[in-house]
């Protein structure tokens, strides 16, 4: 009975239209609730203005908000904001990730309490966004100024949220730090996954610390890398809900806050589509790149394994 049903099942997986049948119904659902969505906004977004009651008419404005969008101007601050996504992205990139895979590396080597610091690093990731940014609203504006005044170092004026200087980067920390743990998850699962005879084998050859993790651990876990850079990256572009809390909400620093704002609060629902669009591509651009690079890196690897005697 087992034997016949493992043939049946082989048979089934083994037609294309079999395997069609299974698919269409993610395909139908995926197409249902993200490709007409983008696509309605695209359209919109090339509208002089979405009518907003019955009756009233729209025509076509062509790339007209894409060009309002992206020309600087003291009334537009879409490029500034994308500026600000950018500069998030690389904080991300370069502090945040480094920072999670030192903390998977400490603890996929063996260290006193692994699991417990396993957990305690991934609980911010579990809580609400907004209660993480109440509690740094807190201590935006109340541990953290007294530290200063302990220490008589000078306060921003205006505090940490309200001076101009400063408030974008006390928006960037929260979400830094919650998403640490996230980050340091995937990778010390990847790192765990590497098989020990691989490890022992490189110890026995001499590799130890620093040179095993450069050397061993780190080229090993590359797909894994390439996914949290592609998850920071796009996190980095969309971000919204705790700069959103931390900051007044009319506040248009973030690529994000700039579209919710036009949309729900200036009711530009064409040009909020376009901004939309525009982040669309961003994450679409930037993980196309993404790609790109591990795919040069791949084929060098592999092209110097071929050339090695």
């Amino acid at each position: 009975m087992a034997m016949m049903g493992g043939l049946l099942l082989k048979r089934v997986l083994s037609s294309k239209w079999s395997i069609a049948v299974f698919v269409l119904p993610t395909v139908l659902f995926f197409t249902y609730i993200v490709v007409i969505p983008i696509f309605k906004t695209l359209v919109y977004s090339l509208l002089n203005e979405i009518p907003a009651k019955v009756g009233s008419e729209s025509h076509f404005a062509g790339l007209e908000h894409y060009i309002s969008m992206l020309t600087p101007a003291r009334r537009n601050s879409f490029p500034g904001a994308v500026g600000n996504s950018l500069l998030y992205a690389a904080v991300s990139v370069f502090l945040q990730l480094p920072f999670s895979l030192f903390i998977a590396l400490l603890l996929a080597n063996g260290i006193r309490g692994e699991s417990a610091y396993r957990n305690i690093y991934f609980v911010p990731v579990v809580i609400s966004s907004v209660v993480v940014s109440l509690l740094w609203q807190r201590i935006y504006k109340g541990l953290l100024p007294q530290v200063f005044e302990q220490f008589g170092w000078a306060m921003p004026q205006n505090g940490f949220l309200g001076n101009k200087t400063t408030k974008i980067w006390f928006s960037f920390l929260p979400s830094l730090w919650q998403y640490v743990g996230y980050h340091m998850l995937l990778m010390y699962g990847a790192l765990k996954s590497i098989s020990p005879d691989v490890l022992e084998a490189a110890t026995v050859d001499g590799a130890s610390g620093a040179r095993l993790a450069f050397h061993i651990q780190i080229p090993m876990i590359k797909p894994m890398l390439k996914v949290c850079l592609s998850f920071s990256l796009i996190g980095s572009f969309k971000l919204f809900d705790t700069p959103w809390i931390l900051l007044e909400r009319s506040n248009k620093d973030l690529p994000a806050l700039s579209m919710y704002v036009e949309m729900f609060s200036n009711h530009k629902y064409s040009y909020a589509s376009a901004q939309a669009i525009f982040i669309v591509l961003e994450c679409l651009v930037f993980t196309v790149l993404l790609n790109i690079l591990f795919r040069e890196q791949k084929d060098r690897a592999q092209g110097k394994e071929l050339n090695e005697p």
